[in-house]
């Protein structure tokens, strides 16, 4: 048989349409290998994260310095846009880092600060206290992180941080039954 009819695709005619089948060449381009050293990627990325583990703490003290910053910036140039933003994006990344880096329960304080951000209808009227008591946390729980997550103390300040963001943002968004949803939705849990 020659290899432009083997390449032809194979088609059925009907009354009214046509079945057109290409022909299966990608048989030909598979090459079988024997698996005599199995690669496990879970197992090196794993042994790549207990490599870095040591840097761990630098870095979530490096996030926490600029959640202090973008705090810092806000208090003093007041909630414009870009100094709300700064401040949500250096919550954020340490909402999503944190479980990763062995900080689990700043992830949840952080995640609290991140829905205060997103869901208070006026920015500026958030109280100034609210935003510090959350940075203020996040930073103890970096700081003390062996100490206070021993006490258990990490899990309730973050918990009672959440239950007071929750209570404020019901409050404000009480004449908004659209938003309410996503004010109730459930946050993160700590592992134990």
């Amino acid at each position: 048989m020659s290899r432009d009819k083997m390449l032809a695709p194979k088609v059925e005619a009907f009354a009214d349409h046509q079945i057109i089948t290409p022909p299966d060449t990608l048989r030909r381009a598979i090459r079988r290998v024997v698996d005599r050293d199995s690669d496990d990627p879970v197992g090196r990325a794993e042994q790549a994260l207990a490599g870095l583990s040591s840097e761990f703490g630098s870095w979530m003290r490096d996030e926490c310095d600029r959640l202090s910053a973008a705090y810092a910036g806000l208090v003093a140039e007041g909630a414009s846009d870009r100094r709300r933003d700064e401040l949500f994006r250096a919550a954020h990344d340490i909402k999503g880092d944190a479980v990763t880096f062995g900080f689990p329960t700043a992830a949840v304080a952080a995640e609290s600060l991140c829905r205060i951000i997103e869901h208070a209808p006026e920015f500026e009227a958030v109280p100034n206290e609210l935003i510090r008591h959350h940075v203020d946390a996040i930073q103890a729980i970096v700081r003390e992180h062996t100490t206070i997550d021993r006490a258990g103390v990490a899990a309730e300040l973050s918990q009672r941080l959440r239950g007071i963001a929750d209570d404020y943002l019901m409050l404000v968004n009480a004449g908004h039954p659209d938003r309410l949803a996503a004010i109730q939705a459930p946050g993160i849990v700590p592992a134990d």
